[in-house]
C-alpha cells in the first residue's frame, strides 16, 4: 500500500552513485520501503531547485539589457547591449563600411547605372534593424540579424531610369481619340519596364552583398482594359457629341457646339494607363474663344504710362468671366446625357495677371540712362518716318527680370501694314531702297542705351559702313528676318523704355533701378584704314550715290563703374568696309 509521499510528483533524473563514505540509515520506525519512497523524494526536490536556479542563471545571462546574447549585426555582436547601445554600435560598424557610401553597380537589361546611395535614399534603418534584433531567439546558440534597408522609390526610379534610358517596350496606353466627331478607340497593349516597387525591393535586397544588382523587367498593364475603352466610347464619347451642350449665366447664354466638346473632353490615360474622363477648361475655353467674348468682360493689366517724363503706374482692372474650371465636372455629367445638356454658368471676377502692387515691385524708379542720335532730312523724309514709327512702337516695352528683349520680335516684320516706308538700305554692300529703311538708326540708339545702363548684349550687329552720326564699333543695323537687336536685363529690376524725338533727333531712355554708378567707354586708335573705290552704276530708282567711307578697324571697351573703381570691363571690336563712291551714270 503507497503512503502520501509516494504519491507526490517526482523528477526522475538517472541515478548517482552514493559517495562511499556516506551511510544513510533509515530511522527504525520506517520500513524499507517508506525509506526509500523519502528518500527520492527529497533527491527530487533538491534537484528541481538546482536545476531552477541554473536555468534562472542562464535566462539572467541571455536577458541581460535589451538585446538577446549571440545577437549579431554584419558580422557585428550586439548581444547584452541596450537598444541605444546596439544602435550607436550598429551606425559605427556602418561609417567604417565602404559598401554604404560606394556607388552601387545596378544593371539592366545589359545596361549599367552607378548610383550613389545617398541620391537614391538608400540606407540602413538602424532603428528597425534594433527592433528586429531584440525581438530574436532569448536562450542558446547565435542569431544573426539582417539589416533593414530602405531606399526612396521614387528617387530610386527616376535615377535609374535616366541612367539607362529606355529599356524594354512601352505599354501601349488605352485612349479614346476623336477624329471630327467620330470617337476612335485605342485599345491598350502590355509593354515591359521598370516597375519601381520591384526595382526598390531588388536593389534593397542585393545592395550590401557587394556583387553587382540586376533589376528584372516586369510586363505592364493598363489599368483601363480594352473592354473598358469600348464602354467608354458608347457611354461617354459618342453621346457628348450627339447634340450641343448650352451653358447659361447672368450675362446670357452660351451654346457649345459637338466640335468644341470632341476637343476639351479628354479620354486618354495616366502613367498606368487608368483613363478618367474630365473637360480640359483650358482647351474648351480655346474652342468658344469668339462665343466667350460675348459674356466675358477681359481683365486688364496694369500698365506703365509716362506723364511729365517720368514713368506712372496705370492701375489694373477686374474682368468677369465663366468659371469653366469650376464648372467642368458639372459639363461632363451633361455631356453623358441625352436630354439634361443645360449646365448653370457662374460669373466670377477675373483678376489681372498684373496688378499695380506687382509693377511697383519691379523698382522702375529713376533714369539709368539715356542715348540721343541726330538725322537729317526732317519729319517729312520717309526715312525719318520710319524712326518715328519704331520709337512708338517701342515707347512703355517692359522687361522683367530674367528676360531677353528682342527688337524684331516685338516689332514684328516692318511692312507697310504697320506704316513703315521705303527708305535707303544695305543689300549685299548696296544702298538701295527698301521697307523700314532708317530703323537702323532707332536700333544703334536703343542698343546705346541698354548698353550704357549696364545691360547684358545678347545679339547686335554694327554697320558694314561707317557713319559718323553714330559711335563707332558700339551701334548696331537691323534687318527682318536675319539680324536682330537683343539685350538681356540681368539686373534684378524692372527695365522700362521711353522714346522722345524731335525733327532732327531721336533720344531713347531706360528707366529702372541703378546697379552701376556709370558706365563709361574707351576707344582704341582706328587701325588698318583703307580707302573707297569708285563704282559706276546705272541710274535708276535702286542707285544711290555716295561720296564714299574709308575703312578701317577699332577696338571699343565698356567700363562699368562701381565705388570709384571699374568693376568690369567688355570688349567689342569691328571691322568697317569701305564704303564705295557710287556714282550713277546714265546708260550709253
Amino acid at each position: 500500500m503507497s503512503t502520501a509521499s509516494d504519491r507526490q510528483p517526482t523528477v526522475r533524473l538517472p541515478r548517482q552513485p552514493l559517495p562511499t563514505h556516506d551511510v544513510i540509515t533509515p530511522p527504525p520506525s520506517e520500513t524499507p520501503s517508506a525509506g526509500r519512497g523519502r528518500r527520492r523524494l527529497l533527491i527530487g526536490a533538491l534537484t528541481v531547485v538546482t536545476l531552477a536556479a541554473g536555468l534562472g542563471g542562464v535566462a539572467v545571462y541571455a536577458l541581460h539589457g535589451d538585446i538577446p546574447r549571440g545577437t549579431t549585426v554584419l558580422g557585428t555582436d550586439v548581444g547584452g547591449l541596450t537598444r541605444a547601445e546596439a544602435a550607436d554600435t550598429i551606425r559605427t560598424r556602418l561609417a567604417a563600411d565602404p559598401r554604404t557610401t560606394t556607388a552601387v553597380d545596378i544593371q539592366v537589361e545589359g545596361r549599367g547605372a552607378t548610383l550613389r546611395p545617398a541620391d537614391i535614399g538608400l540606407t540602413v534603418d538602424v532603428d528597425a534593424t534594433v527592433d528586429n534584433a531584440a525581438a530574436g531567439r532569448p536562450f542558446f546558440g547565435g542569431h544573426a540579424v539582417a539589416p533593414v534597408v530602405s531606399v526612396d522609390a521614387g528617387l530610386l526610379d527616376a535615377a535609374l531610369t535616366e541612367a539607362v534610358g529606355d529599356v524594354g517596350t512601352a505599354m501601349t496606353a488605352p485612349a479614346v481619340t476623336f477624329s471630327g466627331l467620330t470617337p476612335k478607340a485605342v485599345h491598350p497593349e502590355p509593354g515591359r519596364g521598370l516597375d519601381p516597387q520591384t526595382t526598390a525591393d531588388t536593389v534593397t535586397a542585393g545592395w550590401l552583398t557587394g556583387a553587382p544588382i540586376i533589376v528584372p523587367l516586369v510586363e505592364t498593364h493598363a489599368v483601363t482594359t480594352a473592354a473598358d475603352v469600348d464602354r467608354l466610347v458608347t457611354t461617354v464619347a459618342e453621346p457628348a457629341v450627339a447634340a450641343p451642350i448650352t451653358i447659361t449665366s447672368d450675362a446670357g447664354t452660351l451654346t457649345v457646339p459637338p466640335a468644341a466638346i470632341a476637343r476639351s473632353l479628354v479620354l486618354t490615360a495616366d502613367q498606368t494607363g487608368l483613363i478618367t474622363p474630365r473637360i480640359d477648361a483650358g482647351r474648351l475655353r480655346a474652342a468658344v474663344k469668339t462665343r466667350l467674348a460675348k459674356i466675358e468682360v477681359a481683365a486688364r493689366d496694369a500698365t506703365f504710362t509716362f506723364a511729365s517724363g517720368k514713368p506712372r503706374i496705370v492701375a489694373g482692372k477686374d474682368g468677369r468671366g465663366l468659371d469653366l474650371v469650376a464648372m467642368a465636372p458639372a459639363l461632363l455629367a451633361a455631356a453623358q446625357s441625352s436630354d439634361a445638356r443645360t449646365v448653370q454658368g457662374t460669373l466670377t471676377a477675373a483678376a489681372p495677371a498684373t496688378g499695380a502692387a506687382d509693377l511697383q515691385k519691379l523698382g522702375v524708379t529713376e533714369k539709368v540712362s539715356t542715348f540721343t542720335t541726330k538725322f537729317p532730312g526732317g519729319l517729312s523724309s520717309s526715312r525719318s518716318q520710319n524712326i518715328i514709327t519704331a520709337a512708338k512702337h517701342v515707347r512703355g516695352a517692359l522687361v522683367l527680370p530674367g528676360k531677353t528683349f528682342s527688337l524684331n520680335k516685338f516689332t514684328g516684320e516692318r511692312s507697310y501694314a504697320q506704316g513703315y516706308k521705303d527708305a535707303p538700305v544695305i543689300v549685299g554692300g548696296h544702298l538701295q531702297p527698301g521697307v523700314g529703311g532708317g530703323v537702323s538708326q532707332f536700333t544703334t540708339t536703343l542698343f546705346n542705351a541698354t548698353y550704357y545702363a549696364g545691360l547684358q548684349d545678347v545679339e547686335h550687329k554694327p554697320h558694314s559702313y561707317y557713319f559718323d552720326r553714330y559711335p563707332a564699333v558700339i551701334e548696331s543695323t537691323i534687318f527682318w528676318p536675319d539680324l536682330d537687336f537683343r539685350f538681356k536685363n540681368d539686373s534684378p529690376h524692372g527695365v522700362l523704355i521711353d522714346t522722345a524725338w524731335t525733327s532732327s533727333s531721336i533720344t531713347v531712355s531706360v528707366w529702372s533701378t541703378k546697379v552701376w554708378d556709370k558706365v563709361t567707354t574707351e576707344w582704341s586708335d582706328r587701325r588698318n584704314i583703307t580707302s573707297p573705290s569708285t563704282i559706276t552704276k546705272p541710274d535708276g530708282p535702286n542707285c544711290i550715290s555716295t561720296s564714299g567711307l574709308i575703312g578701317f578697324t577699332q577696338d571699343a571697351w565698356r567700363l562699368f563703374h562701381k565705388d570709384g573703381k571699374v568693376a568690369k570691363r567688355e570688349k567689342f571690336t569691328w571691322k568697317y568696309d569701305p564704303e564705295p563712291r557710287f556714282v550713277c551714270s546714265p546708260p550709253d
